[in-house]
């Protein structure tokens, strides 16, 4: 019996937290709910998380939602993997900035644009602008192969998420050459590759 066991749904966020799986390389379990059934509104999944959301994991008997605290959890529960930046590092405020940047400036912002900019009678604007984000980001990864510090982090599975995202799955992310180079060296990354093959293995199924 494995000790991480990943609820998940396709397509969903959830698969941002498979890659991060992949990238750790220790054994996992994935349980599919299917979204079109509602299994994730079902009695037993909300007594693991009672928002119904995905992705949800579990290790050993513990439970952690919210993809971004999925990532951290996994990268400081398995600090040999050098997936997180260690308490006490000068890097480690940069790395907890882009965990966080991805689920709560950049990818508000892109379901901002993808809606066409929603008008209300209130003048306020409750997301950051596209091109901020995007120029931001731009100036964070021109000319690196990483987001933070000179080797591959959790930070770099949420930000590589959300430019990926934002440049092909909801495609409003302008297309700068900084976004696009660093978003086509982490899609060669193998576990980047093996969580692709195993949404399409599980979807086909």
């Amino acid at each position: 019996m494995v000790d991480l066991v990943l609820y998940h749904a396709i397509p969903s966020r959830g698969f941002i937290a498979r890659w991060m799986l992949e990238e750790l390389g220790e054994p996992y379990e994935i349980r599919l709910l299917n979204m079109e059934k509602e299994e994730h509104k079902q009695a037993d999944y909300l007594a693991i998380n009672p928002m119904g959301r995905v992705p949800a994991l579990v290790h050993r008997g513990k439970v952690v939602t919210e993809t971004a605290a999925i990532c951290l959890y996994l990268a400081d529960a398995f600090p040999d993997t050098n997936l997180s930046i260690p308490i006490g590092s000068p890097l480690r405020a940069d790395f907890l900035r882009w965990m966080f940047f991805g689920p709560v400036s950049a990818e508000p912002s892109v379901l901002w644009k993808v809606l066409g900019d929603v008008k209300t009678e209130v003048d306020y604007r409750p997301f950051a602008d596209i091109e901020d984000v995007a120029n931001t980001l731009r100036g964070a990864v021109a000319g690196r192969s990483f987001i933070v510090g000179d080797h591959f982090t959790a930070a770099d599975v949420i930000i590589g998420s959300t430019i990926w995202w934002g440049l092909n799955l909801m495609p409003v992310l302008p297309r700068h050459q900084e976004l696009i180079d660093y978003w086509n060296g982490l899609e060669k990354r193998p576990a980047w590759q093996r969580a692709q093959a195993g949404d399409e293995r599980d979807r086909a199924n």
